[in-house]
């Protein structure tokens, strides 16, 4: 029960003792605030209205992916954007993290990523006897093959063709937009101007050099 929940609870309660001693009854609701833990206060980062703090907040608390399936999307964000010598990998700017939040924000992708998860790990062990995450890198790498490229896959992988896609591009979303991933491709956003001053032939063409 939230605090404000409580000390409604409270003053309905203690209504007719209220009426007799309003002191006391003051006294014991504040004795009882007290003894809650504080709220968080909301933080709103710049760019979000309070509704859109509000809301984001109440899907951070929430979770949908199991621990495993959020260990399989760590281990195929990284197939899609490992470490390389100028950046970290996907899991290393937070991919998995952001899918956990788009799938509650846009809760369209839930079954198609939850169905992605459960194919990949019966076609792992249907090949391997073994789940995804327990397979090694090679054999990993043999599935992601068979699945990445749509142009190329036979139709008896379409399913699992059309879960890479939107692991694809959920990957490249979340890593993109990033400290990380902005600092990868090189964008520095706007810088400001640096002006010299006027040029010297100008400054000698009125006579101040």
């Amino acid at each position: 029960m939230k605090r404000r929940d409580s000390l409604k609870a409270l003053t309905l309660s203690s209504l007719g003792f209220a009426a007799l001693n309003p002191q006391e009854s003051l006294a014991e609701a504040r004795e009882v605030e007290s003894a809650l833990p504080p709220e968080v206060p909301l933080k709103i980062p710049g760019g979000r209205q309070k509704e859109e703090a509000i809301r984001d907040a109440q899907l951070m608390k929430e979770k949908f992916f199991t621990v495993a399936e959020l260990a399989t999307i760590k281990v195929l964000a990284d197939i899609i954007i490992p470490a390389d010598a100028k950046s970290g990998s996907a899991s290393d700017a937070g991919v998995p993290a952001f899918i956990e939040f788009i799938v509650k924000d846009m809760p369209q992708h839930q079954t198609p990523m939850r169905g992605g998860l459960a194919w990949l790990d019966l076609e792992s062990n249907k090949r391997f006897k073994k789940n995804f995450t327990l397979c090694t890198h090679a054999q990993q790498i043999q599935i992601v093959d068979d699945i990445a490229y749509p142009e190329k896959a036979k139709p008896v992988f379409s399913q699992g063709v059309a879960f890479f896609n939107l692991m694809r591009n959920l990957t490249a979303s979340g890593f993109y937009t990033t400290r990380i991933g902005v600092d990868d491709i090189g964008y520095v956003g706007n810088t400001p101007n640096m002006w010299a001053g006027p040029p010297e032939e100008v400054l000698k063409q009125y006579g101040f050099a």
